[in-house]
């Protein structure tokens, strides 16, 4: 199967998303809608990959070159409609010499459209020997869409649009997606002729007349409706992530995961998990996260690149960019910024902060806590209240703590600072200065009381 050209149309604003940025950038379970088919797109490997771009164009370029450093960047120029994005890509294609084939064109506000209804559609297309062929959908409710009406063997005699439609026009479930499959040389001719509407806008679906006349027009119905479902605003995202997370969770939930409410966890489409993992109510699993077996991820806790290993528990936490060992306890209420590695059985606990900070096997940290560009060795304790001060007002400077360590409560280390093995430290100690091994260390404050220091009448 050999795809000449695949064209994504990204160019428009999508105003009904009430938005500061194009609608192909707004995310959708963790990547753009842009980037999703993008991906899904180069899947069927296309001889070029083209983006049309017009509104905030160089924004939506510079993501596009970003999911592909290959992609032909195409600038619709100032008149509208999806026609006039298709004229200016095969302007620019043929001009360049590469086009002459199958061309997809694919919208690019359809964040589920996935590779294999793309390989079918391509495929339905090149076995049926069509000039151009539709991709569309069944749907129960087909309201607002755009109808297909196919002759007696099958062919598409034209799209009506909703408001366009008789009576039994409107009865027909069958509806344009918005996404085809042009012969090259049947879509050169076919948008050739496309004249504006009444607001000047050129539109794809009358290049299908025309195309009628180069050759056949078929279509070929998407299995899954969902897979083609676009989004136009807020309401039709929220909708369409809610349906789509819960497909998420169900795969997840058969493949050996417990997850108690999927209607209040969310889980990204890199994430994994491990058999036997269970993920609580509140909790949303971001980007390359992966949860190992057994472990426990929740209530209300948030995973971002994150990795958790066999039998950790994370609880009412947000963790970014960390590493957590099997059997270590993360939470309640305990931050965790990128950077952070914990060995096993090791602990950070109730509003503990840390940052690229390493914790040795069976190290607690329990409590009340900021420990920032440190490492601490193995099974050391921290006392609560205890702060790594690693920020001289330039540089971020490091601390390291060894092996076997009993930390005093409210205790302050100023970094850089070096402490070794089996160091005891006195509540309330500032450490300033390298500890040596087998040592106990405290800062000796004088204490001060003043008696009847307030005025009589406040007493």
């Amino acid at each position: 199967m050999a795809l000449s050209a695949a064209i994504v149309l990204a160019a428009g604003e999508g105003t009904r998303m009430r938005s500061n940025k194009p609608k192909v950038l707004h995310a959708f379970a963790g990547k753009t809608f842009l980037n999703r088919v993008m991906d899904s797109v180069a899947v069927l490997n296309p001889d070029t990959l083209a983006v049309v771009v017009h509104f905030q164009a160089e924004r939506v370029a510079e993501a596009a070159r970003s999911y592909d450093e290959q992609v032909t960047i195409v600038n619709q120029d100032d008149i509208p409609g999806t026609g006039r994005a298709v004229q200016c890509a095969m302007a620019q294609l043929t001009e360049a010499g590469k086009v002459d084939g199958p061309v997809l064109i694919a919208a690019s506000d359809m964040p589920l459209l996935d590779s294999e209804t793309l390989h079918r559609l391509v495929e339905f297309h090149t076995a049926s020997g069509n000039g151009a062929t539709v991709l569309t959908t069944i749907l129960d409710d087909p309201t607002g869409y755009g109808r297909i009406i196919r002759d007696r063997e099958g062919n598409v005699l034209r799209i009506v649009e909703q408001k366009d439609a008789n009576r039994s026009e409107l009865a027909v479930q069958e509806v344009n997606t918005s996404v085809y499959v042009f012969e090259a040389s049947v879509l050169t001719e076919a948008i050739a002729g496309l004249k504006s509407n009444a607001q000047g806008e050129f539109y794809l679906t009358d290049a299908l007349e025309t195309a009628k006349a180069a050759g056949k027009v078929g279509a070929f119905a998407a299995p899954d409706p969902l897979t083609v479902e676009g989004v136009n605003d807020r309401v039709q995202l929220a909708a369409l992530s809610k349906t789509y997370n819960r497909r998420v969770c169900e795969r997840w939930m058969r493949d050996g995961v417990t997850i108690l409410d999927p209607e209040t966890t969310w889980i990204e489409d890199d994430v994994q998990i491990g058999r036997d993992a269970t993920i609580l109510p509140g909790s949303f699993l971001q980007g390359h996260t992966v949860v190992g077996e057994d472990a426990i991820v929740g209530p209300y806790t948030t995973l971002i690149d994150t990795t958790v290993d066999e039998g950790a528990v994370v609880e009412r936490s947000r963790v970014q960019e960390s590493h957590i060992g099997a059997r270590t306890n993360i939470g309640p209420w305990t931050y965790l910024r990128p950077g952070n590695e914990f060995g096993e059985d090791a602990k950070a606990g109730a509003f503990v902060e840390m940052k690229k900070a390493h914790i040795g096997n069976g190290t607690k940290v329990p409590h009340l806590s900021y420990v920032g560009d440190a490492q601490l060795g193995d099974h050391t304790n921290i006392g609560g209240g205890t702060i790594t001060a690693n920020y001289d007002g330039v540089h971020k400077n490091s601390t390291t703590i060894g092996s076997g360590c009993h930390v005093g409560a409210g205790n302050l280390f100023v970094a850089p600072v070096e402490v070794g093995d089996n160091v005891t430290t006195g509540a309330g100690s500032v450490v300033r200065h390298a500890v040596p091994s087998d040592t106990m260390v405290y800062s000796e404050n004088t204490q001060h009381n003043v008696e009847g220091w307030k005025p009589a009448w406040e007493r």
